[in-house]
């Protein structure tokens, strides 16, 4: 048995060494420099920089502002993405419409976010075409200011980030065994009964994987809220950005980039402890 044993193991590890060495070298020892870097302060150890980052006010309402487009668009990604993803799998029953809809889907992902950024700094200005189309409709008396605000910056992360949440959703939803629907009808459910009690549980891992996905982009996000904010709103991206290239101060940087990353995570985390919650009650009350 130990021969046998060590025989796979001697064939395992050549096919582990590539992504061992690929996880190294582009995570590992990427987050190793930028942690050893944030806890140094004029070439001695110090906690120096992140007292600076925590101790600062201005740290606390960037990061607050960060957070809060982040969390505006996840909602609006969750609350447009899912009846889109319902749609197209549930509603379209034609295979080639189905995968013509999901190509149009994704196809924006293959265009540069600047690109797609400065589209919007065009569609959403005083004379472009949202509010041309809002006024001409009746909805504003006069053109709406977009640019520089939260709301423009919540548009364009909404329009980046929707195909991620779509086909996260998606697929959950097409891994559910259409039986189980079919049950729940015969046992004298309704389709909204039906719905709450089985479908969207069963795909709700998928919905909060798409969440977390949109969430920490949206977080990390850099170019579109520096495109779209016109340098009237700063988020913690563009922080970070201007201590690595201007300021050229990668021990501050560093500490705004842990900073950042351990209150995403922090945050994530508790998000899926709420969704693991919200399941568990949801398949009890079902049960």
């Amino acid at each position: 048995m130990s021969t046998t044993m060590s025989a796979a193991m001697n064939r395992a590890l050549p096919l582990l060494a590539a992504p061992v060495a690929f996880f190294a070298a582009f995570f590992a020892v990427p987050m190793i420099v930028v942690v050893s870097s944030s806890l140094m302060a004029g070439g001695v150890p110090s906690l120096g920089n992140y007292a600076r980052v925590l101790f600062d006010q201005y740290h606390w309402d960037v990061l607050a502002a960060t957070f809060r487009i982040a969390g505006l668009t996840t909602v609006a990604c969750a609350l447009l993405g899912y009846p889109l993803a319902y749609y197209l799998v549930r509603v379209v029953k034609s295979r080639a419409l189905r995968r013509t809809c999901v190509i149009l889907l994704v196809l924006p992902l293959f265009t540069s976010n600047i690109v797609r950024s400065f589209g919007w700094m065009v569609l959403l200005g005083r004379n472009g075409l949202v509010n041309d189309a809002l006024v001409g409709v009746g909805i504003l008396d006069r053109p709406m200011r977009f640019l520089g605000t939260e709301l423009g910056i919540v548009i364009g992360l909404v329009y980046i980030l929707l195909p991620f949440i779509v086909l996260a959703v998606g697929n959950a939803l097409a891994a559910v065994d259409p039986a189980l629907e079919d049950a729940s009808s015969d046992l004298g459910a309704t389709p909204f009964d039906t719905f709450r009690t089985v479908t969207f549980p069963l795909c709700l891992p998928g919905l909060m994987s798409g969440i977390v996905m949109v969430f920490t982009l949206a977080v990390s996000a850099y170019v579109t809220p520096a495109l779209l904010s016109g340098g009237k709103i700063t988020v913690f991206p563009m922080l970070i950005f201007q201590q690595y290239s201007t300021v050229f101060d990668v021990n501050y940087g560093g500490a705004l980039s842990m900073t950042l990353l351990v209150m995403t995570l922090v945050l994530v985390g508790l998000a899926g402890w709420i969704g693991n919650a919200g399941a568990s009650a949801t398949g009890r009350k079902a049960q």
